[in-house]
């Protein structure tokens, strides 16, 4: 089992028609399993790992 770095939850809102009928929705974050060097596999969002790549190249 992935171990789970981040503890994002979703946002909700809601989608608007023309009408302005309002439907409940909600943006989940995008969850990623990654493998680190390691070769402990765990499970963060695809920013977060943008951000640790960006980081490990300096």
């Amino acid at each position: 089992m992935a171990k789970k770095v981040s503890n994002k939850t979703p946002l909700f809102g809601n989608r608007r028609s023309h009408a302005c009928n309002a439907t409940r929705h909600a943006q989940k974050p995008n969850y990623q399993k990654v493998k680190l060097d390691n070769g402990e596999t765990v499970v963060m969002t695809a920013r977060e790992l943008r951000t640790l790549k960006k980081n490990a190249a300096n």
